[in-house]
C-alpha cells in the first residue's frame, strides 16, 4: 500500500539527505576512538571517560557504534532537519561516557536516539509478507529497547543481570548480522556469477536462512538455564556449521576476481568462528568473551566496514571491486580479532596484545572513515551533475519554439 505524501502531510519539498551520509563516517570515527579509550579507562585508570567496566565498553560499541551503522543503512533519505536532529541526539548521547555534570542529558539523548530509530524501522518491517523478513521488526525493536534499558547501568552500577544481558545483546546482534549479511552477500554473488559465468548461484538459501533464524533465536534463551546450556551449545554449533555450509554454497573460489565479495564472505565466516567458539564455551564452561570478541571484532568489523563502503560506492554508480582498501581492511580486522582472542591465553603479555589489537582496529576504522569521505564526495558530485542536467533540460524545454 502506498501513501499519498501530499495527503499525509509530509513535506515533499524539504531537502532530503540519506542517513548514511552523516551516520556512517561518525560511526567509523567513534569505533576508532572508543576501543583505545576503553583500554585507558579499564587498565590505566584514566578517569575522564566512564568506560572502566567491560559492560560499559560493550554497551558503547553495541548501542553507540553498531546501532548508528544499522540506522545509517536502513533509515534511507530523511529531511535534512530531521536527520540533523537525529545525529545531534546520537552525538550528545556519546557524551554520556564522559565524567561531567550533563551526563543525565546525554543519557536522555541516547535513549531518544534509540527510540526514534525504533519508531522508524520497526513498523517498516512489520508489513513484510514473509515471516523471515518480519523477523527484523522484533529484532530491531529488541536491540533498541536494550539500548534504552542498559542506560540505567550508569546510575545503578553493575547488577547480577548486567553480564547476561550484554551477552544476550551480542547474540541478538549476531542473529541480525547473519540475516542482513546473507541478504547482502547472496544477491551480490548471484549477480556476479550471472554476469561472469552466465549461471545463477544459490542465492539466499531460504531453508538454511530459516534454520539459522530458529537456532540463533532460540539458543540465547536456552543458555540462561544451566541445565539447558548443553542443548544451547549444540544449537549454536549446528548454526556455525550451517553458516560455513552457506558460505561454501556461495562458491567463494569462483569469486577470485571479486575480492570485495570474498571480503564479505570472510566477515560472514567470522560469525561461524564465533559460534563454534561459543558452543565450546557453553559446553565446557570457560571465559565467554573469546567467542563474543570473534563476533564484535572479526565479524562486525569486517562485515560492517565492507557493507558501509559497498553501500556508498554503489550510490556513486561505481563497482565495489574498485575499492582497493577492502582487502587491507579485512586484514586489519582479522589481526585485531586474532590478537584479541590470543590475549586471553597470552600470560604476562596480555595487555600488549590488547593494545596491538586496539591499534589494528582503530587504524582500520580510520581508513574506513577516509574512504567514506572520498566516495561520499563522488556521490555528491553525481547528485550535482543530475541536478544540473535537470535544470538544463528544463531550460532548453522553455526555449524550444516547438513547445
Amino acid at each position: 500500500m502506498f501513501i499519498d505524501a501530499a495527503k499525509s502531510g509530509i513535506d515533499t519539498t524539504a531537502p532530503r539527505l540519506p542517513a548514511w551520509r552523516w551516520l556512517f563516517p561518525l560511526a567509523a570515527l567513534h569505533a576508532a576512538a572508543m576501543v583505545p579509550l576503553s583500554l585507558l579507562a579499564l587498565y590505566h585508570g584514566w578517569t575522564p571517560v566512564q568506560l572502566a567496566t567491560p559492560a560499559a565498553h560493550a554497551r558503547e560499541m553495541l548501542f553507540g557504534f553498531a546501532l548508528a551503522v544499522i540506522a545509517g543503512y536502513l533509515l534511507g533519505p530523511m529531511p535534512r532537519r530531521q536527520l540533523g536532529l537525529l545525529v545531534t541526539l546520537w552525538l550528545v548521547g556519546r557524551l554520556g561516557v564522559l565524567d561531567w555534570s550533563g551526563a543525565a542529558i546525554a543519557s536522555l539523548a541516547d535513549g531518544a536516539f534509540a527510540l526514534w530509530v525504533a519508531s522508524r524501522l520497526v513498523p517498516r518491517f512489520i508489513a513484510a509478507k514473509k515471516w523471515r523478513n518480519r523477523l527484523l521488526s522484533p529484532l530491531l525493536g529488541m536491540l533498541c529497547l536494550l539500548a534504552v534499558v542498559t542506560l540505567t547501568w550508569r546510575y545503578l552500577g553493575d547488577m547480577p543481570t548486567t553480564a547476561p544481558l550484554m551477552h544476550q545483546s551480542v547474540l541478538w546482534l549476531v542473529l541480525l548480522m547473519s540475516f542482513m549479511g546473507g541478504r547482502v552477500i547472496a544477491p551480490a554473488v548471484n549477480g556476479y556469477l550471472m554476469k561472469r559465468f552466465r549461471a545463477a548461484g544459490t542465492g539466499v538459501q531460504p531453508r538454511l536462512e530459516a534454520a539459522l533464524i530458529v537456532l540463533l533465536g532460540v539458543a540465547p534463551f536456552l543458555m540462561l538455564w544451566v541445565t539447558l546450556r548443553p542443548l544451547a551449545a549444540l544449537m549454536v554449533l549446528t548454526a556455525g556449521l550451517l553458516v560455513l555450509a552457506r558460505i561454501w554454497r556461495w562458491e567463494p573460489l569462483r569469486c577470485q576476481e571479486r575480492p570485495d565479495l570474498q571480503v564479505l564472505m570472510l566477515g560472514y565466516a567470522w560469525i561461524a568462528i564465533g559460534l563454534l567458539l561459543l558452543a565450546r564455551s557453553w559446553w565446557a564452561p570457560q571465559h565467554a568473551s573469546t567467542a563474543l570478541h570473534a563476533f564484535t571484532v572479526g565479524a562486525l568489523g569486517t562485515l560492517a566496514s565492507a557493507i558501509m563502503l559497498r553501500h556508498v560506492i554503489l550510490r556513486a554508480k561505481r563497482g565495489p571491486e574498485e575499492e582497493a582498501a577492502l582487502l587491507p581492511l579485512a586484514g586489519l580486522f582479522a589481526v585485531a580479532a586474532v590478537l584479541r582472542l590470543w590475549a586471553i591465553e597470552a600470560g604476562s603479555h596480555w595487555l600488549l596484545l590488547l593494545w596491538a589489537s586496539a591499534l589494528s582496529w582503530s587504524l582500520g576504522w580510520l581508513m574506513v572513515a577516509w574512504r567514506l569521505r572520498v566516495w561520499s564526495g563522488r556521490v555528491a558530485r553525481q547528485v550535482e551533475r543530475r541536478a544540473d542536467r535537470r535544470v538544463s533540460t528544463a531550460h532548453i524545454g522553455k526555449l524550444d519554439p516547438g513547445q
